[in-house]
């Protein structure tokens, strides 16, 4: 890269960034400039696990705390966590095919910016003006909350539902929402288009960089809401201050990471076929998107392990926003949930270490089915516990969330061979379309999952959407199960077993001096002799 390209690159940083994309997607010289610097691969990989630490880490202690906050405000109700995390589903559902849209259209860099610090739920560049002029970003999204979450929490608001408190979800609603859209824009762009880029058809640098990347996730989600936890022990208003001043802080950081990276892969700076894109038209393409999209993705042969995916979401028996607040409500402390979610992510943690190996000794679409039958068995045995009569609450808190906790290694087991599989499958022309669609279908479940719990709000009920969690698990392995059987032509090794059986009966045979045929004739020579 030429000491110009490098004076560019800190124009933007200081907020030229524009104009150099411009330059680095439109210029013929500066892309010969570009491609012309070799790539590490290992400096490539420690900055762009930094900037997605950075942005998983924000993104869990938001999503944490922001229950948490609201258990503490609401403390006799699902009803409001519950409200809250439906409207920040349905706008992920409804929106989420726009962000695809943006990933397979725009340039790589634009779209990762957008979703860090530019305007993410209604976008404000001269291409998302068709939209409306809002300058609401996922940064700032997070900050206006934990302003929100702040007042809520401060003794000068009444204290009860049905006065000044209750107005205030409104703007909490939305502005998670915003959140929302920017985090599932960046998980579309980085995990499934910037990583392949860089893994460059390498098979071995995809699996390094996937499960890596899902180690960070899994330790931002064991240390994140620990860490938040600990603090809200101490002081919940002293929690959302420093929630909201981590996620704001880091906002320069994230740029700088991410640009590193994207100058450093000449593959990621390169134009893609579909992302020259006029204003006029980006309504029309993505109505077009919308439209097209699901029947596409229903019809890929990658469909039924994304789907059987995205079913996964569909849970209440997981350290979410709804068991956070059971938990709570039978006497569970803040600080035990966050402990117990912390081991929760040390078993989900070994799961990226199982996985590959696992993966690398029996392929990715048998480590699936293994993986999600174990988490099929741990979620019944959770479930069981909720209709036993008559449990003491220690007995039934200790009984599920030990179920719970083994079934995340299956969980995320699971979630590596899925992705590994539409990574391989899904056409690069495709891949926001498609992952889009499964983000979608994600949220819409999850959506689903917070509505058992708004029609169900004690915590006496919540057995009904726990039964609803571990019904939507088996459908998922009846659906990925019918994709293996199509796919290999079979759910178990029969013929193996039949094998190893009929060898068995033949030295069996042999040892009884009963008659065999030729084909037992030298199994009888190699077994051993009755003196």
């Amino acid at each position: 890269m030429t000491r110009h390209d490098h004076d560019e690159q800190d124009e933007f940083l200081l907020g030229g960034g524009d104009r150099l994309e411009r330059n680095a997607l439109s210029d013929d010289n500066s892309q010969l400039d570009i491609e012309t610097v070799p790539a590490s691969f290992n400096s490539t990989q420690r900055l762009l696990y930094i900037s997605h630490f950075l942005s998983t880490w924000n993104s869990r202690i938001f999503e944490f705390g922001a229950f948490l906050f609201l258990a503490s405000i609401y403390p006799q109700t699902l009803l409001p966590a519950s409200v809250y995390a439906m409207t920040r589903a349905m706008f992920a559902v409804l929106l989420s095919s726009a962000t695809g849209y943006a990933v397979d259209r725009f340039p790589r860099l634009s779209v990762i910016r957008w979703s860090i610090g530019k305007p993410v739920l209604i976008y404000s560049t001269h291409v998302f003006s068709h939209l409306t002029k809002s300058p609401v970003s996922q940064r700032l999204a997070v900050g206006l909350s934990c302003v929100l979450l702040f007042l809520l929490q401060s003794d000068r608001i009444p204290n009860d539902e049905s006065s000044s408190q209750l107005w205030l979800l409104l703007p909490l609603c939305l502005l998670a929402a915003a959140e929302k859209l920017g985090s599932v824009m960046n998980t579309i762009a980085v995990e499934r288009d910037w990583v392949i880029a860089i893994a460059n058809g390498s098979d071995d640098r995809l699996a390094t960089l996937n499960a890596q990347m899902r180690r960070i996730d899994l330790f931002c989600k064991l240390a994140g809401p620990l860490a938040v936890s600990f603090v809200d022990a101490a002081s919940t208003k002293l929690a959302i201050v420093v929630t909201g001043s981590m996620t704001c802080a880091s906002v320069l950081v994230e740029y700088f990471t991410i640009a590193r990276v994207y100058y450093k892969v000449p593959e990621l700076s390169k134009s893609k076929e579909t992302s020259s894109v006029e204003s006029s038209s980006w309504l029309k393409g993505m109505a077009h998107t919308w439209l097209r999209g699901l029947p596409a993705y229903v019809k890929h042969q990658a469909f039924l392990p994304s789907f059987a995916l995205a079913l996964l979401y569909m849970t209440v028996l997981s350290f979410n926003g709804q068991m956070i607040t059971y938990l709570i409500a039978i006497g569970v402390s803040s600080g035990a949930v966050g402990v117990l979610r912390g081991v929760a992510a040390l078993f989900e943690l070994s799961a990226t270490w199982l996985g590959p190996m696992l993966m690398k000794r029996i392929g990715a679409v048998r480590a699936g089915i293994w993986f999600l039958n174990w988490q099929l068995a741990c979620v019944g045995i959770a479930c069981l516990f909720f209709w036993i009569p008559e449990t003491r609450r220690i007995i039934l808190a200790a009984g599920t969330v030990s179920a719970v906790v083994a079934s995340r290694l299956g969980l995320w087991g699971f979630d590596l061979s899925a992705q590994i599989i539409v990574q391989e499958e899904v056409e690069p022309e495709m891949r926001g379309t498609f992952s889009s669609q499964e983000f979608a279908l994600q949220n819409a479940f999850e959506m689903l999952a917070f509505l058992s719990t708004i029609v169900f709000p004690r915590p006496e009920q919540f057995k009904y959407p726990a039964a609803i969690s571990a019904s939507a698990v088996a459908t998922a392995c009846v659906l990925y199960a019918i994709f293996v059987r199509a796919r290999r032509g079979h759910l178990l090794h029969l013929s193996k077993c039949m094998e190893s059986a009929h060898r068995k009966k033949a030295r069996w045979t042999a040892l009884g001096h009963e008659p065999v045929d030729n084909d037992e004739v030298e199994l009888q020579a190699a077994s051993p002799q009755v003196s």
